[in-house]
């Protein structure tokens, strides 16, 4: 009996059984929404990318993210691992440096990304579907801590402070003073319920950011706690990440020029993960970003459904 192939890859790595884990299920013609959801709780990972033709004859394929509780209207680990799988799926194994253009129709619109195809691995960068915008926030750092487990003081960093932004997806950016305070963060859901608004069907998750590092060569150290039914926490987000760089072009007003940085998540879970993240200023305002990393199969399989 034939199947539906489908391939789980770890993303923002380039070593297997770190980095951010998306189940890719192509041949997704003839699912509906209903058996999409089943099938995402089913692998029960952060988000199952389920891949169909183009709307678009122009764009490579209509991609859609659900977690095992909804869709998503986009996503970064979902963006970077299925560019890379479509990419590998087209060159197959390569035996020197292949790019590849992957346009990918999300919810959000079309997300443009580049693929580098090499003997050493493969990594992906996709433009920001939208520039991050600010959404009017009045924190409570008393709140905050008390949410996060912390001290008030611990809450805050030179002139970063807590604030909400959206580049696609909502979240609420905490600055940590420090590595040692991010690394004790603890969610309290009930308090969390005061401190994290909910915006459409959910509450806010909350990246917690520091500019202490575990790497010599990370500019930020983050974590990212996800607060539905229950809090859990990601390994690596894109989205957060894209909207992160309004927090930095705030708060940090970075020069003319293209500003890179290099963002460390998941070692607290014992799933280190890299992400790049690329700004373009230009007359002091933020014009586009772009945010990479590297992506890996570590299984594939049918699925018979």
């Amino acid at each position: 009996m034939g199947g539906r192939n489908y391939e789980v890859y770890d993303v923002f790595t380039d070593k297997v059984l770190t980095g951010n884990p998306l189940a890719i299920v192509h041949d997704a013609e003839g699912l509906d929404d209903l058996a999409m959801q089943r099938i995402a709780r089913e692998f029960n990972l952060s988000e199952t990318v389920f891949v169909l033709p183009a709307k678009n004859p122009a764009h490579t394929a209509w991609a859609r993210i659900f977690t095992p509780d909804y869709e998503m209207p986009f996503a970064g680990h979902p963006t970077v691992g299925t560019a890379v799988a479509l990419a590998q799926r087209r060159f197959g194994a390569v035996e020197e440096d292949q790019d590849a253009l992957i346009i990918l129709e999300e919810q959000v619109g079309p997300v443009r990304c580049g693929v580098k195809l090499s003997t050493g691995g493969a990594f992906a960068e996709f433009d920001l579907p939208r520039l991050p915008q600010e959404i009017p926030y009045k924190y409570d750092k008393i709140a905050i801590a008390n949410a996060l487990r912390l001290e008030p003081r611990e809450i805050g960093f030179e002139n970063h402070v807590p604030s909400i932004w959206d580049a696609g997806v909502p979240f609420l950016l905490v600055p940590i003073h420090g590595l040692e305070a991010a690394g004790r963060i603890r969610i309290n859901q009930t308090a969390m319920k005061d401190v994290a608004p909910t915006i459409g069907h959910r509450q806010l998750p909350v990246y917690a950011y520091c500019r202490e590092t575990i790497l010599h060569d990370s500019h930020f150290h983050s974590r990212m706690f996800v607060n539905d039914e229950g809090t859990y926490e990601d390994p690596a987000t894109g989205s957060a990440t894209a909207a992160f760089a309004g927090a930095i072009h705030a708060f940090d007003e970075p020069l003319d020029g293209l500003l890179r940085l290099s963002i460390e998540q998941g070692h607290e879970m014992g799933r280190p993960s890299s992400l790049r993240l690329e700004l373009d200023i230009i007359d002091q305002k933020l014009t586009g970003g772009r945010i990479g990393g590297s992506a890996i199969k570590i299984a594939e399989g049918q699925l018979f459904v």
